[in-house]
């Protein structure tokens, strides 16, 4: 049984993101050891969205992006994989940079240049209803609440504009304790939203430390990713685990990301929520294979 979506009139979008994409540099060893590093750019909700739209769905970002040498790249890029940037303009600022190095079992890990970027600039005000009315869906993610109060602040609008106008917002925790500082701050921001949620997109056991209860108790339709153990939906309260599909562990950056992309996806062209998650779990593990967030585009079907 698949999740209904809004049935008033036509909607441009299917799917609508908002956060931050940075720039991404990674090495196939430690940082102290690299000497040399593979562009690319990655960001937990624009990433889903790549993966979305590869799906065929009609995908919208809604972001800040810096005016430096990176900007006017990052933005093409988009727009070659279908996502909608007139919502992710070019303004004066950086653009955040993270650096990924990789251990012998595809374990990451990030070093961030982050602080002052141009999409921690997001405010509340440059969210649009009318915008926000043209989708299906809207996709949330903890960590843009993370990066700034202005981006929490918007992260807000959008669910509270979502639900005023019959869409619906699709959540990631996506729990990152070096944003947050302490577990608190994080429980609060996740907390503010629940209320606007329709579809939420946890990862277990990391996102364990921010809720007050099991995950399936405070929204109606749980998607619960286990990693290698493969997911569990659920809807209105009934349980179906879906295995994992089997995979060469490369780099497990942005597998989950790429999931709720292909689960949302799935669901929005009218896929039950097993099919769709079966789905996910065979794009996540094809990331994994692949290097960086964002892997060769052939991969899409």
């Amino acid at each position: 049984m698949s999740t209904p979506v809004n049935p008033d009139g036509p909607r441009a979008f299917d799917l609508i993101g908002l956060g931050e994409c940075m720039v991404e540099f990674n090495a196939t060893e430690p940082l102290s050891q690299a000497v040399g590093f593979n562009k690319a750019y990655g960001g937990d909700v624009l990433n889903a969205l790549v993966t979305a739209a590869r799906q065929g769905a009609r995908t919208a970002f809604i972001s800040r992006v810096g005016d430096d040498p990176f900007g006017a790249g990052l933005r093409a890029a988009w727009r070659e994989e279908g996502i909608d940037v007139s919502r992710a303009p070019l303004v004066p600022g950086e653009n955040g940079v993270y650096f990924i190095s990789l251990d012998a079992h595809g374990e990451r890990s990030f070093t961030y240049r982050r602080a002052g970027s141009a999409a921690s600039q997001l405010a509340a005000a440059q969210v649009d209803e009318a915008f926000i009315a043209s989708a299906r869906c809207v996709l949330l993610s903890g960590i843009t609440q993370a990066i700034s109060p202005g981006a929490r602040a918007a992260t807000l609008a959008a669910a509270r504009l979502a639900r005023q106008n019959g869409v619906l917002v699709a959540y990631d925790p996506n729990y990152r304790p070096r944003l947050w500082g302490a577990p608190d701050n994080a429980r609060e921001a996740c907390a503010e939203l629940l209320p606007y949620v329709d579809i939420l997109l946890p990862s277990l056991p990391a996102d364990g430390a921010i809720f007050p209860c099991p995950p399936q108790s405070l929204v109606g339709h749980v998607a619960v990713k286990h990693g290698e153990e493969g997911c569990e939906v659920w809807l209105r309260g009934e349980r179906t685990k879906v295995p994992a599909a089997a995979a060469r562990v490369v780099d497990t950056t942005g597998a989950g990301d790429a999931w709720n992309g292909a689960y949302l996806a799935a669901l929005l062209r009218g896929e039950s929520a097993p099919a769709a998650a079966a789905l996910a779990n065979r794009v996540a593990a094809e990331k994994l294979a692949y290097r960086g967030a964002i892997p060769p585009r052939d991969l899409a079907n």
